[in-house]
């Protein structure tokens, strides 16, 4: 008798991974991974993280207490819809912010483009912005819920609204992702610091306005608008509900949930073509390239010999390197806007106008940062200390031929906003000394106290030279504020004196000669330690 047995059923398969909870782990181990690349890292992150949930639960706490004000829906659905707008924005200023936003990295994974999409929403529910927004929901929820249905429908209110800021955040990266992952799309985060500081103002402004016009009632007409545009509607909702109005509550809900099922649908018929079609985001960039390489004219303008070419070089990289022109871009901004919204509100004075001097002067400090891993080859051509003179001349002559400029045209602007055309000479007379003073501590700082800026992301100081940066900007910031008192002490005089006014004038040839004299008593105390500390200064900027 044959004794051998039958092979028995095979063992089955083990149940395959749901492509969700891949994805999941997926995104927490990228988390997980990126902070162990330093304790600076976690740090800053521990940080962001504790003031995010402490403004989210003030948020809260704030909107709880609106609970039973007549204008709490209106401004729910405000903020709901700002809330909304941020996560539009968000991909085209931050693209590198999240790596999981960029789905071109799947293209070689066989996902279908529905399954894909449900991992990739619910992978998008991890993180500190997700949290942040269910705070601000579950506060506008709670300030115009009233009643056992109102609470009901608030829960599906809140899923569906956070839901649909999620969607509408990956379906706006996934259609311009060849866009945003190009050498040009990345110039996009230029505009973040425009916005930003546009942004701020207008905020600024826009609460003063309300403050004058009666209160929390201005934003009705707004609010009447919004609460029909998701996904502000579904805040609509709860506060029709809780008034009885079922029917509205039922159109505004599915308004929202009809917002989510069309951004799931683009979102998945952009990850449909990024998936098949082939990328043609450099197709035509051959002939703007060409166009590129032709002489501008720039280099006829400016000096011959190193100067010209160094100013040259200095000013190519304002305009086609992606952080100094964020950079730049921010800070003529800021520049003009602290002054001007100043003086359109009657809360500013003249004297404003000198901080553009101040932030364009900030540009420089850390010259050298600047180049990044490129300064060797600036290096190679400094063997001496007038070498490093005529560098440093150099750059801090391009930034004069955009500050110089600039300033003026904001100190004239801001005394005609107030109409004190008096004190535009000794005006114009500070902002020239601010600014002589901050080129001299600005190029003093950069030798002495250089520091890597990273060209990935948006961090602006590698990781362990923080504190290089804080000394470098803060500390030349107050040795600049320091040269500048003896122009700071005249003026004052001039204004406290009887008849010091009749004077005055003569603090624009005054100021304008010491900003010249203080900046080339810099640029020759720089000159030798830049000369000596070439190797260090090689080692610090080209960390990152």
């Amino acid at each position: 008798m044959n004794t051998a047995t039958a092979p028995g059923p095979a063992a089955p398969a083990a149940p395959a991974a749901s492509v969700t909870s891949v994805f999941v782990r997926l995104k927490l181990s990228l988390l997980r991974n990126g902070l162990r690349q330093s304790s600076g890292r976690r740090a800053a992150y521990v940080t962001s993280t504790v003031l995010v949930l402490l403004f989210a639960a003030l948020q809260l706490i704030g909107l709880i207490a609106l609970r039973g004000n007549a204008h709490a829906t209106a401004v729910t659905v405000l903020l709901v819809a700002v809330l909304a707008l941020g996560w539009a924005v968000m991909p085209l200023f931050f693209p590198s912010g999240d790596e999981t936003l960029d789905p071109t990295r799947l293209v070689m994974l066989p996902l279908r483009p529905r399954p894909l999409v449900r991992a990739l929403l619910v992978a998008s529910l991890v993180g500190i912005g997700p949290l942040f927004t269910l705070c601000l929901l579950g506060g506008s929820v709670l300030a115009v819920a009233h009643g056992p249905a109102a609470y009901v429908t608030a829960v599906i209110a809140t899923a569906l609204a956070l839901l649909v800021c999620v969607a509408l955040a990956r379906a706006v990266a996934a259609a311009n992702i060849r866009l945003l992952t190009s050498r040009r799309g990345r110039d996009l985060a230029v505009l973040s610091g425009l916005v930003i500081a546009v942004g701020a103002q207008l905020v600024n402004f826009g609460a003063q306005r309300l403050g004058s016009a009666g209160g929390l009632a201005a934003l009705e007409p707004a609010g009447d608008v919004l609460r029909w545009v998701p996904p502000a509607s579904a805040i609509g909702a709860v506060h029709a509900v809780s008034e009885g109005s079922y029917g509205v509550a039922a159109v505004q809900l599915l308004l929202t949930g009809a917002a989510l099922v069309g951004l799931l649908v683009l979102w998945s018929r952009s990850l449909t073509r990024l998936m098949t079609s082939p990328d043609g985001s450099t197709l035509q960039a051959a002939e703007p390239a060409a166009r590129e390489r032709a002489s501008t004219g720039l280099s006829r303008l400016l000096p011959a010999g190193r100067t010209g070419t160094v100013m040259e070089r200095s000013l190519r990289y304002v305009w086609r390197d992606p952080k100094t022109k964020a950079a730049w871009v921010t800070s003529l901004a800021v520049g003009l806007i602290v002054p001007v919204f100043n003086a359109l509100q009657g809360t500013g004075s003249v004297y404003f106008a000198c901080f553009a001097a101040g932030m364009l002067g900030i540009q420089m400090y850390n010259q050298f940062g600047q180049d990044t891993s490129a300064f060797w080859m600036v290096a190679t051509t400094i063997s001496s200390t007038r070498d490093a003179y005529v560098e440093l001349r150099g750059r801090a002559l391009a930034l004069l031929v955009i500050t110089l400029p600039y300033a003026t045209l904001v100190t004239v602007a801001t005394t005609a906003l107030l109409g004190d055309w008096a004190r535009l000479p000794e005006v114009l007379g500070l902002s020239f000394a601010l600014l002589g003073a901050m080129l001299a501590t600005g190029a003093w700082s950069s030798a002495r106290f250089p520091y890597s800026i990273p060209q990935e992301g948006y961090k602006n100081v590698a990781p362990g030279q923080a504190g290089l940066a804080w000394i470098s900007i803060f500390g030349g910031m107050v040795a600049a504020a320091l040269l500048c008192a003896p122009v700071i002490a005249l003026t004052i005089w001039l204004n406290v004196t009887a008849d010091g006014d009749a004077w005055t004038w003569l603090l624009l040839p005054a100021g304008t000669v010491y900003g010249a004299l203080i900046t080339l008593l810099g640029l020759r105390l720089a000159a030798p330690r830049t000369a000596r500390r070439l190797p260090e200064i090689l080692t610090a900027v080209s960390k990152g």
